[in-house]
């Protein structure tokens, strides 16, 4: 099930999940002109639809919307509390070394640059990103890279990309964080593959998966 490109991969009665394109507004910006979102083109099948969070406008993947507010102050709390299960499938330049690990550095706003975001280590907010190699070089699908599962475990503003270029391995495509060793791409190598939290109705845990496009 789609509306205008959006793919609807389950409908409930408290919430919505859909598959995003990358290049699509998550919500409305400001003008006329970034008024096209996918809460908008989620409306236009369930009015009602409210958002619950946000996905860069170049990545893509999984978001869920309430259908009511009190299933939304429901997730909006389960996300806030990390109760919801979040992993993401990027590619990243260079080759990592490790199979697996951890990224803890603090991250605020760059004011005058925003929306970029930066490492702080005096006034950045805790973020914590967790991350598994899943295949290297020509087997990631792309010579000389690095494919990864990454985890989330909080929910800071462009957290993934800040924090794999603080590591040293910029995700392709980005085009704030990318330097000029990153390969080009034509789109942000960022998925959101999984979510999984508790039902609003019953606190059954829910799972849900989105094949990943590149």
């Amino acid at each position: 099930m789609s509306s205008n490109d959006i793919t609807i991969i389950h409908v409930d009665p408290d919430f919505v999940i859909v598959d995003k394109p990358s290049g699509l507004l998550s919500v409305p910006g400001r003008g006329p002109e970034k008024a096209d979102c996918v809460w908008r083109r989620v409306q236009a099948q369930f009015p009602e639809a409210l958002s619950v969070h946000r996905l860069d406008m170049e990545t893509s993947g999984l978001m869920v919307f309430a259908r009511s507010i009190d299933a939304q102050r429901y997730l909006g709390k389960a996300f806030e509390n990390r109760q919801v299960e979040k992993e993401y499938e990027a590619i990243v330049s260079q080759i990592i070394a490790g199979d697996k690990g951890e990224i803890s550095f603090p991250l605020i706003c760059d004011w005058p640059n925003r929306p970029r975001q930066i490492v702080d280590h005096e006034i950045g907010k805790p973020s914590l990103t967790r991350y598994r190699v899943l295949a290297r070089d020509a087997a990631s699908g792309y010579a000389g890279c690095t494919r990864v599962r990454l985890f989330p475990l909080t929910g800071r503003s462009h957290q993934l990309r800040v924090h794999m270029q603080a590591l040293g391995h910029s995700i392709l495509g980005d085009s704030l964080y990318a330097n000029e060793s990153t390969p080009p791409s034509s789109r942000l190598l960022l998925h959101a593959a999984k979510l999984a939290f508790g039902s609003p109705s019953t606190s059954e845990r829910l799972e849900f998966n989105s094949p990943v496009p590149f």
